[in-house]
């Protein structure tokens, strides 16, 4: 049985292999986007170059069976009607949403749009900027059986002023004070996953982040009272969760 508070390091499907089934009631994550290049582009008027990281580059073929296994296990360790969220961009979020919908059974209820304001501008010259990402919201169960996911709509109408909360939601991306421990090419604003935990998770639930990065799901979920478990691949990611999580106060 894992332990919560604890971030596992290793292959995210080796690790899971290893735990009972049902155990959480949500996984938060956020996987590698496959939208990574051998060379990363230059922009002639920034220093920002696109990402070039080796764990985020996959053939087609390999990257769909990737993600199959993965989800296969959060199903498998989630319990049933348990909420599964994943973060994704056009590069992966089809082909999650078809392996969730129509290999592994699961109900989609529905898509966040994360809107930045501030995100980089298009390298090119010759697309629009791209300023979203989407996080895909899924029941643990078939279509015919999902019933009773968490969702604290009453605290969704207050974040937004006592009006229904839409699923476009404004972000700027992440600030420079919440890489101070260092640094991951895609890490998400504290303020993102703090709503993302406390709407569709309630106090002392377990959360898995099999994805963990630099531990910001862990983040809100110690400052906002629920059990997390983690999973990082990464040692020096790990080291920088560690040292936030140590670092963030209930």
């Amino acid at each position: 049985m894992p332990a919560p508070g604890v971030i596992y390091s290793g292959d995210c499907v080796e690790v899971m292999r290893d735990w009972p089934d049902g155990i959480f009631d949500a996984c938060i994550t956020d996987p590698p986007y496959n939208m990574s290049r051998r060379k990363g582009l230059k922009w002639a008027f920034s220093s920002h170059v696109t990402m070039s990281e080796l764990w985020d580059r996959f053939s087609n073929d390999d990257y769909f069976d990737f993600t199959r296994r993965w989800l296969a296990e959060v199903i498998r360790v989630v319990r049933p009607n348990g909420n599964i969220l994943v973060f994704g961009s056009f590069h992966n979020i089809y082909v999650i949403g078809f392996i969730l919908e129509h290999v592994l059974g699961r109900r989609i209820l529905q898509q966040i749009t994360w809107f930045k304001p501030n995100a980089q501008p298009n390298i090119t010259g010759r697309l629009p900027t791209e300023s979203t990402e989407y996080i895909i919201w899924a029941c643990n169960n078939t279509p015919e059986h999902a019933a009773k996911w968490t969702f604290d709509y009453a605290e969704s109408k207050a974040i937004n002023g006592g009006k229904q909360l839409r699923n476009l939601w404004t972000f700027p991306c992440t600030p420079r004070s919440e890489r101070s421990a260092g640094a991951h090419p895609s890490q998400k604003p504290a303020a993102l996953l703090t709503r993302i935990v406390k709407l569709w998770t309630r106090p002392d639930d377990l959360i898995l982040d099999c994805f963990l990065g630099t531990g910001t799901t862990a983040v809100a979920a110690k400052v906002l009272g629920r059990r997390w478990i983690g999973i990082e691949k990464d040692s020096a990611y790990g080291d920088i969760a560690a040292r936030r999580i140590a670092d963030a106060i209930e």
